[in-house]
């Protein structure tokens, strides 16, 4: 069933300490106005996870990985497999994010393997998809998008669905600046519900998790949030101060 999601993708950003200490002051934000109505999740770069993990014992923030290898385990320097996340303590995975397809050259193949394999290692999944500038320009965006859905989730049951969150990123406006009106937000997420429910039936669409990402900020988060079908955010540069993410899960909890 559909659930309200803000998660934090920190990318490459925070040490050890700063990932504890960025974590501690949001913890204490919580404590004071814990949310009612949101599920709350933070993916710090994988040297964090297990400390994170640990000083979230007893929290209501879930920790989340930014990524995973797709095969179980092997011979591949410097990969990290979904056990290893798993055992360090993360229950949520953020994998197809458009900066993982543009510079490791991640294509629906390679996805649709690590979706299969997060599921495996009880993982969670936040499943990005999202059309460039230039795919918007040239109204491919549907395109892309069942591009994404067909074959990123392909051969995932219906129960595979229930711990499946989709993000629409639209890849111009990560880490841009520019976002996507609320109505642009809106349309989008209205037409991934109407291709999952055609793709894989059983009402997967009507029921599944749709967050929006990019460049969401307090400034913008309540016009965007209070979509019908935006299931709130997966946050980028916005979630690295305290501060300014708590008030976008204020916001969630507000529309």
């Amino acid at each position: 069933m559909k659930k309200n999601v803000i998660a934090g993708n920190w990318k490459m950003h925070k040490t050890n300490r700063e990932a504890l200490r960025l974590v501690t002051r949001l913890m204490k934000l919580m404590e004071k106005h814990p949310p009612r109505k949101t599920e709350v999740v933070v993916c710090p770069p994988f040297t964090a996870l297990a400390p994170v993990a640990e000083l979230l014992k007893g929290s209501a923030i879930r920790l989340g990985a930014q990524n995973i290898f797709w095969e179980e385990e092997g011979a591949f320097t410097g990969e990290v497999a979904a056990r290893m996340v798993r055992g360090a303590g993360a229950r949520y995975v953020i994998i197809g994010h458009s900066e993982r397809r543009r510079y490791f050259k991640e294509d629906e193949s390679v996805i649709n393997k690590k979706i299969q394999l997060a599921l495996k290692n009880k993982l969670q999944v936040i499943h990005c998809v999202g059309e460039t500038l230039e795919e918007r320009r040239h109204n491919l965006t549907q395109d892309i998008i069942i591009n994404q859905l067909e074959w990123g989730l392909k051969g995932l049951t219906g129960d595979d669905f229930k711990k499946v969150v989709i993000a629409y990123e639209p890849v111009w406006a990560i880490g841009t600046g520019k976002t996507a009106t609320p109505e642009q937000a809106q349309e989008v997420h209205a037409f991934i519900r109407e291709i999952l429910n055609t793709l894989y039936g059983n009402q997967v669409g009507s029921r599944i998790t749709i967050v929006y990402g990019g460049s969401v900020k307090p400034e913008n988060a309540a016009g965007l949030l209070s979509q019908p079908d935006v299931n709130r955010a997966l946050v980028g540069g916005a979630c690295l101060d305290a501060r300014s993410f708590f008030k976008i899960i204020q916001a969630s909890e507000t529309t």
